[in-house]
């Protein structure tokens, strides 16, 4: 019987949705539209997180790829088909992304609380993003919502447009710079590096070639990440990789990071990039505020709004 009255109510909630069209995204889009939405998200990604700390993580990246590669669409979570090849089989993302399986978990259990499907990939993205953050200690910041999602994708653009991380510095601003990110923002959307893993394919040639490392730090990680083989082998970001904090830039000025691209934001030679490292590392309260300003930011990246892209049914495939 409540099976019964659970189809009833949706069947009369899904007769009765509108979705609005707005060319502007909006913290309320889906306050009227289904108010269970961003609920739903929090309550499947907390489970999914304490299944694996590591999740929350992995789908801040997602995220932060998908809005480096023609805006935040969606597009990333396309699957390859026989016509179509996407963004997950390029060379930042192939063997390297990962927590897509949660966001079908998500995609499904929120159709099923909205009666519908009203709630676009990449909005799903972009709430998952923030309350990763947010439930390993980070900011609960303001989702800008009502973005589509992308009808294709690109495996050219993925791989030129998402900065590796052999880059040296003017290369990583450059990159931000042309996604109408600044300074400030490379420097704190970097300390995302402050939860997750790597793989031993990303911090090789760091380890055995580059000079501005702590010697003792860089002999530890050749245990881990040898000479040849052991590509798949994990290295912490920082040493608290599961707690949202300020651990990854105090690992800077003791030349302790992971990556040459993150090691590049502190040189010691008095840039404003070493200054903003010194900074943050000293004040967490702003790290974690200026964090939510630049997500914010990055999440408004060329977003698909109005009557453009469509609202997927299933992530990994266009309706």
């Amino acid at each position: 019987m409540a099976a019964l009255w659970s189809s009833f109510i949706c069947f009369v909630v899904a007769s009765a949705i509108v979705i609005p069209i707005s060319a502007q995204l909006s913290p309320n889009f889906y306050e009227k539209l289904c108010p269970e939405a961003l609920p739903t998200i929090r309550s499947v990604l907390e489970k999914a997180i304490y299944r694996e700390p590591r999740i929350g993580a992995s789908l801040l990246r997602v995220h932060f790829h998908d809005c480096f590669v023609n805006g935040c669409d969606g597009s990333v979570l396309l699957d390859d088909t026989p016509n179509f090849t996407g963004e997950k089989t390029a060379r930042p993302n192939n063997n390297s992304l990962r927590g897509f399986e949660v966001i079908d978990e998500i995609k499904e259990a929120v159709n099923t609380a909205c009666c519908g499907n009203v709630v676009s990939c990449a909005d799903i993205l972009a709430v998952a993003a923030r309350d990763s953050v947010a439930i390993l200690g980070g900011p609960s910041y303001q989702v800008l919502l009502g973005r589509r999602d992308a009808r294709t994708a690109s495996f050219t653009d993925a791989n030129n447009d998402i900065p590796p991380p052999l880059l040296d510095f003017p290369a990583l601003l450059s990159n931000f710079q042309g996604h109408g990110l600044d300074l400030n923002d490379l420097v704190v959307l970097s300390g995302g590096h402050t939860i997750g893993l790597s793989r031993c394919t990303t911090f090789r040639n760091r380890t055995y070639n580059d000079t501005n490392i702590d010697p003792q730090f860089a002999a530890s990680l050749r245990t881990i990440c040898p000479v040849q083989g052991g590509d798949n082998n994990l290295a912490t970001l920082d040493a608290t990789t599961a707690t949202f904090d300020t651990f990854y830039f105090k690992q800077l000025l003791e030349l302790k990071g992971l990556l040459h691209s993150d090691q590049e934001l502190f040189k010691r030679v008095g840039s404003a990039s070493d200054g903003l490292v010194q900074y943050y590392s000293n004040n967490p309260g702003a790290f974690l505020a200026d964090f939510g300003v630049s997500m914010i930011k990055m999440g408004n990246i060329k977003p698909l709004t109005g009557s453009a892209g469509e609202i997927r049914m299933n992530c990994r495939f266009i309706n």
